[in-house]
């Protein structure tokens, strides 16, 4: 079984598209070309070996296993957005930083 991971751009797309069941509407939020969408939705289902969309005339369904995908994909990403939130407001605490003219900084801070 291969350890490998698909890259996480594909998966950032794959989300987007998922939530808006829309490669438009998720090309419009992550600010890239529909066709970019149907590239790396393409690419993400040839790396799993299966199909993540059901295309019907102009509509985008989720298959089961790309219902299924997406769940565990929502989740991670989740607790990918909490870590970073927690280690952002860690590294944050304790630090001041302080803005002033130069010469208030000569005249005043430094000497004291």
């Amino acid at each position: 079984m291969s350890k490998r991971l698909p890259p996480l751009n594909a998966l950032r797309v794959f989300d987007a598209a998922a939530r808006h069941l829309s490669f438009t509407r998720a090309a419009e939020e992550l600010f890239v070309t529909q066709a970019a969408v149907s590239h790396q939705i393409k690419s993400l289902e040839d790396f799993l070996g299966l199909k993540l969309f059901r295309r019907r005339n102009r509509s985008l369904l989720l298959t089961e296993e790309g219902q299924s995908y997406f769940l565990d994909i929502k989740e991670i990403f989740s607790q990918l957005t909490e870590a970073t939130r927690k280690l952002q407001a860690r590294s944050a605490k304790g630090a001041l930083t302080v803005s002033l003219l130069p010469s208030f900084a000569i005249h005043w801070l430094v000497p004291r």
